[in-house]
């Protein structure tokens, strides 16, 4: 059972099973309480029950008499990061998300997860994956079995593990089997939404294909990569450049073992001994605001390096941000041996 559900409770519940939901919930003691609608009435915890009981309430009483009738929450699209981390600094480590009906959509447990970043995620998972045949012609690459779960899943794993719970994701080349295994997301405490190309679209076509993200910021990432990025530090970085589109990147040293010599004109005015270089590579992540969308061609093929290229000759401020961590293309057979080596080794 997911967390959202253990910490949600009827306000029409006895206060006896209240309190056997709270001891099985152990050091994470706190309900959330709605009524039928789902709508949050209340929180409470052991210390709520005890103090009922200090007043001489009993357990016949109806719980409206024991909760907190106006428990901390977060409004699903309407807050930012800075909110958040006051949060966690002050060690409010569980709480409720509402939409805009008071009903609630997921509970933040920062026991269990880093972050609630207010981000929407778009992930590309509708490629043939050609190098990687005969795996891929029976199975869609991003279900390919990297540990004990697919490639695609350890992605939608990080994601929610930063608080990134309105998933869209792109499929083609056997997306049925994407679209049942990974269903709606309700399993994981996510949502989670498909977008089907009758064309292949790029690597940043599918992003003309949503009308309805929530939040003010999207991420959009392959899933054929396995990482261990820090969403929350990109989207920092984001904020203190204040940049409008952050590509990751993957740093490649080039150690050159010669004397390099450094010419003008034909001119030798200097050496360099065996210097080393320092170069930047996509690594297929993007984090950017919500208005960039509008840039994307509609229907038609459109790359990420296409998008950028926009950008940039509109005067948008494009920041490449280094991702310090593990990070692989599993785009080669090579490539999935590696993945399969690593996967036990890696710091998620």
């Amino acid at each position: 059972m997911p967390p959202l559900y253990k910490h949600i409770a009827s306000i029409n519940l006895p206060v006896r099973e209240a309190l056997k939901k709270l001891d099985q919930l152990a050091s994470d003691a706190i309900l959330f309480l709605v009524d039928d609608e789902n709508k949050l009435k209340g929180s409470l915890t052991d210390g709520d029950l005890r103090r009922g009981f200090i007043k001489g309430l009993n357990f016949d009483d109806h719980l409206l008499s024991f909760i907190q009738p106006n428990p901390k929450y977060i409004q699903q699209g309407k807050y930012n990061l800075t909110e958040i981390i006051a949060l966690r600094e002050k060690n409010f480590s569980v709480f409720p998300v509402v939409n805009d009906l008071m009903q609630i959509v997921n509970v933040v447990n920062f026991k269990h997860q880093k972050s609630y970043l207010p981000v929407d995620a778009l992930i590309m998972a509708g490629g043939r994956g050609e190098r990687l045949r005969p795996l891929t012609d029976s199975a869609p690459k991003p279900l390919l079995m990297v540990g004990e779960k697919p490639i695609i899943e350890h992605n939608i794993d990080r994601l929610s593990n930063y608080g990134i719970d309105d998933i869209w994701i792109s499929v083609r080349y056997l997306g049925e089997q994407l679209v049942d295994y990974l269903k709606d997301g309700s399993k994981k405490a996510i949502r989670i939404n498909y977008l089907w190309e009758k064309d292949a679209l790029g690597t940043a076509g599918a992003l003309g294909l949503v009308n309805d993200f929530i939040h003010e910021h999207v991420l959009m990432m392959n899933s054929d990569l396995l990482t261990n990025i820090d969403f929350e530090e990109m989207f920092l970085f984001m904020e203190r450049e204040q940049a409008d589109f952050v590509v990751a990147c993957v740093p490649y040293t080039v150690n050159i073992p010669y004397a390099v010599m450094q010419v003008e004109n034909k001119q030798v005015t200097g050496f360099k001994e065996k210097p080393t270089y320092t170069h930047y590579s996509n690594a297929g992540i993007y984090l950017m605001k919500r208005d960039v969308v509008e840039f994307v061609k509609k229907n038609q093929p459109y790359d990420a390096t296409d998008l950028m290229e926009d950008l940039i000759k509109a005067k948008k401020k494009v920041v490449a941000f280094p991702l310090i961590g593990y990070w692989l293309d599993i785009g080669k057979h090579e490539d999935y041996k590696k993945a399969q080596m690593d996967i036990n080794s890696i710091k998620f």
